[in-house]
């Protein structure tokens, strides 16, 4: 069991990275006075556990936003990505530019969706301008694609959340568009019903993308968000980033692999 690769995910901070698997997560940061450390645990809310098709994919972005308040507890050293005033203040903005795109009468269902869509990631590139955010994101595209892949691989890797952007783009705006035809007293919950239909869609879709990366859809779909790792948000990251996070690899791997013996 310990010799099969483990599906892992990952996400970049300011000073480190967490690493997650079905069932634990690590994260390592790198200290001021440059001291490693690492915290691993088990997951509390685990989206392995869902089969339901409609649910799997909310399930596997509020199992990410669950471990966040975990990490800040354990490790108070690490720095979120979003924890900067003037991120806070253009993801504030941006939704208050995004929901007067949205509510416009002069914008299609459809332009409105994809034009609020682009605009939703001033807040991510923000984020990634100065610091060290977009080299340990690379560090972590680096960790876990070598660790899968069995081989060194590039600091882009194929199952990056960037590579939602165009599933979701695509599904939001069909959804946006079938919402804008109900009935005038039906169309909030359409709306809404929409909204997560397009999270699941999109979930589903990048699911088949990642199995069948050859297809000219999926190249498609990936082309967005292959192009934002590769432009913006990552960059190579020097020895004592990439130490880090195979430090959290290594511990995410050791609970992984402990918690599969036991079943």
């Amino acid at each position: 069991m310990a010799d099969e690769k483990i599906r892992l995910g990952g996400m970049a901070l300011v000073n480190g990275v967490l690493v997650h698997g079905p069932y634990s997560w690590a994260v390592a940061v790198r200290g001021e006075d440059g001291e490693l450390k690492v915290v691993a645990e088990q997951k509390r809310l685990r989206a392995a556990d869902v089969k339901n098709p409609l649910l799997r994919g909310p399930a596997k972005i509020a199992e990410v936003f669950a471990l966040l308040p975990q990490v800040h507890r354990r490790l108070p050293e690490a720095k979120l990505p979003f924890q900067r005033p003037q991120v806070l203040a253009a993801m504030v903005g941006t939704a208050l530019v995004v929901k007067s795109i949205k509510d416009s009468e002069r914008l299609t269902p459809l332009a409105a969706e994809l034009l609020g869509g682009v605009l939703s990631l001033a807040p991510a590139a923000l984020a990634l301008r100065g610091g060290e955010l977009a080299a340990y994101h690379g560090a972590e595209h680096i960790s876990i694609g070598s660790y899968e892949h069995g081989e060194q691989r590039a600091r882009e890797h194929e199952r990056c959340g960037s590579h939602l952007l165009g599933p979701l783009l695509a599904s939001s705006a069909i959804g946006a568009t079938l919402a804008a035809k109900a009935p005038p007293q039906l169309r909030g919950p359409a709306k809404a019903a929409a909204q997560l239909g397009a999270v699941a869609a999109a979930t589903e879709l990048f699911g088949w993308m990642t199995r069948n990366p050859d297809k000219p859809l999926s190249r498609a779909l990936a082309w967005p968000g292959h192009e934002l790792q590769h432009r913006l948000a990552t960059a190579e990251p020097t020895p004592e980033q990439l130490e880090v996070a195979e430090a959290a690899l290594t511990a995410c791997l050791e609970l992984e692999h402990a918690a599969a013996d036991s079943r």
